[in-house]
């Protein structure tokens, strides 16, 4: 009996439980993966631990549960030709991959600036508890990151752009805007598919529970509004790889800048902190300055579309 679409036409809740049951299956595999090391883990030891819970949680489920739904699992995903007469466009592609590119390393300095605005946020007297939660969980991730990113070695420093880069992106991708951003999206999907419809409420809440997932609250508002800026990507060129390189992109930066500052020996807290403070001018020109590039990358792509969809009615 064939599997592949199987699941093609069944409600949409249905289509949750099903991959709310594939992730926590995986995840209990996953969670075994701590046993195969040595106790306490090492770094290294946590790296492996960490590729195997994103691969199995985030990576696995989204491909498992596009191959059930779709006889096209990649089109599903959005990851291949969808019917966009663009889409299959090299040249297209490369071009906006070029500029989706440029405008996240634009952006960088107003992400530091939106999260020292958000760092600020202080919880009234009877959520301290919760405050105090938060600040942990903070400083919890905070330290991890760091000792994951110690390392001087370019051999280490391929592993992190592998594990802290790439795979986040492309399982997370898959995650958030390949699949939950189509679950959460109501209605009219051949309408979105035709470039005539942006599910602005599908957008946000991926965005949102993208946000919460990391369990980084006093970033959490610049990397909702990444996550809202990758759904967008999506829904405007039709193709899951710009957000996965956007991703990417915003990602290795953060690799790479710790690396080059270990080796430089530079005050890594005066990198994170570019666009803030002295240099809060920075912050202010990346935030019009990106605001600027989205509305002409949007523009473009309208343009482009409109123009493509006119050239097939001759």
């Amino acid at each position: 009996m064939a599997v592949k679409g199987k699941y093609e036409q069944v409600h949409w809740v249905i289509k949750v439980i099903q991959w709310l049951g594939c992730i926590f299956l995986l995840s209990i595999l996953a969670m075994g993966s701590i046993f195969l090391f040595k106790q306490p883990l090492s770094v290294n030891a946590l790296k492996w631990v960490q590729f195997i819970q994103t691969t199995a949680i985030f990576l696995l489920p989204p491909l498992c549960m596009a191959y059930l739904w779709s006889k096209q699992p990649l089109e599903w995903l959005r990851m291949k030709g969808n019917g966009r007469c663009t889409i299959g466009d090299k040249r297209w592609m490369m071009g906006n991959g070029i500029w989706a590119i440029i405008l996240m390393l634009v952006a960088l300095p107003a992400i530091n600036l939106l999260g020292y605005w958000n760092q600020q946020m202080t919880l009234p007297a009877f959520l301290e508890p919760l405050e105090q939660w938060m600040k942990t969980s903070e400083e919890n991730a905070k330290v991890l990151t760091e000792q994951f990113l110690n390392v001087t070695t370019f051999g280490g420093l391929i592993i992190n752009l592998l594990l802290m880069a790439l795979l986040p992106a492309m399982a997370e991708e898959l995650t958030f805007r390949g699949v939950l951003q189509r679950l959460f999206q109501a209605k009219g999907e051949k309408q979105e598919e035709k470039g005539e419809r942006i599910p602005h409420l599908a957008i946000w809440c991926s965005a949102i529970l993208f946000s919460a997932i990391h369990l980084q609250f006093y970033g959490f508002v610049p990397r909702m509004l990444m996550g809202a800026l990758f759904g967008y990507m999506l829904a405007w060129t039709g193709s899951l790889w710009i957000p996965i390189l956007m991703h990417f992109t915003n990602n290795a930066m953060a690799v790479l800048l710790y690396f080059v500052a270990l080796r430089q020996g530079w005050d890594m807290e005066k990198v994170d902190a570019i666009g803030t403070n002295d240099t809060l001018w920075l912050g202010v020109v990346s935030m019009v300055i990106t605001v600027v590039g989205i509305y002409a990358f949007r523009r473009s792509i309208t343009m482009s579309n409109a123009s493509s969809r006119m050239s097939k009615g001759n």
